[in-house]
């Protein structure tokens, strides 16, 4: 009975301290969280109609976003991600909360 014992205390020693060295040299594929992948995706500020403002941008409501592409058709493309603070009702905060996902080409 005590050989079986000690047999049995072995293996489990030796397979709790095998089983993690074999699990950790595994490969695994890891997925980035979808809010990570939607961030990655670049809003055109130059060529985004309202409706995908409104969509992607945080904190951008429909009013806002018609404002965006109306000061845009009144001064042209958007040279600066900073100029897009010239637009009424759009603050610094707003501008930091989107910067990320803003492009201009």
């Amino acid at each position: 009975m005590t050989k079986t014992f000690i047999a049995a205390a072995a293996f489990a020693l030796f397979a709790s301290t095998s089983l993690p060295g074999y699990a950790a040299s595994q490969p695994q594929a890891v997925e980035a969280p979808a809010s990570v992948v939607a961030d990655a995706v670049a809003v055109n500020l130059n060529t985004a109609d309202a409706e995908t403002l409104t969509r992607e941008l945080k904190g951008i409501g429909a009013t806002k976003a018609k404002a965006i592409v109306a000061y845009r058709e009144e001064h042209g493309p958007f040279t600066s991600l900073d100029e897009l603070l010239e637009v009424k009702g759009i603050g610094a905060s707003t501008l930091e909360q989107n910067r990320g996902k803003l492009a201009l080409q």
